[in-house]
């Protein structure tokens, strides 16, 4: 939650077909339901998950009354996910907090501690061992220039790289690793 009062929005992204490890991430394990899990005991005020590839099978493993989006674009690649998460995202919310579904050690502990940056003009992400990873805070003040810069499987990786970002060290509590095959 910020500080301030205002709106922390989480976004799953889980629309991709999943193409290394032959079935959409969204369907793996338990991973859809423990990451809007994990955001919402984060602090996140709200979540909305981002489902393409097999959405309607992805419904039925999201958590009861999870809101989600579904990618019509998600061939489109990660930019069509982060697009469809932020129209998602309603006008009282200062910032988003976005993370991937294949991220199965991410815990609580690393959402709060991105969390506490949370402001409509900040860029702030995880960074394990001093390599940055997810998740990602995006403040509404940054939303139009990263949508500007997004395309293909991107994400908003472009954008960040030429603007100042709060690395928040989380080493400690998760590796930040995404699984891409079984």
């Amino acid at each position: 939650m910020d500080p301030r009062g205002g709106v922390l929005h989480g976004i799953v992204l889980a629309a991709g077909a999943g193409t290394r490890m032959g079935t959409p991430k969204a369907l793996v394990d338990d991973w859809l339901a423990r990451a809007v899990h994990v955001l919402t005991e984060g602090g996140c005020d709200r979540v909305t998950a981002v489902l393409g590839a097999r959405a309607d099978d992805a419904l039925g493993l999201l958590p009861r009354g999870a809101a989600y989006v579904v990618a019509q674009d998600w061939a489109d690649g990660q930019s069509a996910s982060l697009r469809a998460g932020l129209a998602a995202v309603g006008p009282d919310a200062d910032a988003a907090l976005v993370t991937l579904v294949d991220l199965p050690d991410l815990v609580p502990g690393v959402v709060r501690r991105v969390a506490e940056h949370a402001a409509a003009g900040t860029l702030a992400r995880a960074a394990y061992d001093g390599v940055p990873g997810h998740p990602v805070l995006l403040g509404r003040d940054h939303w139009a220039g990263v949508l500007a810069e997004t395309a293909g499987d991107r994400g908003a990786k472009g954008y960040l790289a030429t603007h100042d970002v709060a690395l928040v060290e989380c080493g400690d509590l998760a590796t930040g690793a995404d699984v891409d095959q079984r």
